[in-house]
């Protein structure tokens, strides 16, 4: 009997040692796991790369880069409007390449046009790191307010429902002063 215990708490052991820890999923009130990516020129960014400062991150399929510009928009404007400054709020576009079909040149495209229209950074996960790490949507957009402390304060999987927009900005403007 003891040599059958003996296997079995062997056996748990490997099982323990052998399988992947599974991440816990990006949740309101939980501090964001970091991220190196890499833009179209190949520089490096991480979270800390706008160390101090609110962070939207826009995680987003290629095939539906549109479905949250109205959210997009409406932060575009409040940072036109002086609510949102560039000393205190930073809006970036991270591209979920494993999410589609379309070849990287054609990607890098679409997302240097975004980049130009929002006059932003846009980065490229290759593998879905981030989807995977923070329990992202596939196939979707994924919207997530980061504070200066790189806690989630807001996150969104799929479109951004309309009537959620302004709450999510004045969120933004808000954090900005914390």
């Amino acid at each position: 009997m003891k040599k059958f215990s003996f296997v079995c708490a062997m056996i748990a052991v490997l099982f323990a040692l052998v399988l992947p820890v599974q991440a816990e999923d990006l949740k309101v009130g939980v501090k964001a796991s970091d991220w190196s990516f890499k833009d179209a020129n190949g520089k490096v960014f991480t979270m800390n790369s706008w160390e101090g400062k609110v962070l939207l991150v826009n995680y987003v399929d290629p095939d539906e880069s549109d479905l949250n510009e109205h959210f997009t928009d409406a932060m575009k404007k409040a940072k036109e409007d002086g609510l949102l400054t560039s000393e205190k709020y930073k809006g970036i576009g991270i591209v979920d390449c494993a999410a589609t079909w379309k070849p990287n040149f054609l990607i890098r495209a679409i997302a240097g046009d975004k980049a130009k229209k929002y006059k932003t950074v846009i980065i490229f996960d290759y593998d879905a790191t981030l989807r995977k790490a923070w329990g992202l949507k596939k196939d979707t957009a994924n919207a997530i307010i980061l504070d200066k402390n790189r806690v989630c304060r807001a996150i969104v999987r799929g479109r951004v429902p309309d009537d959620q927009v302004q709450t999510l900005v004045q969120m933004a403007i808000d954090l900005q002063g914390k």
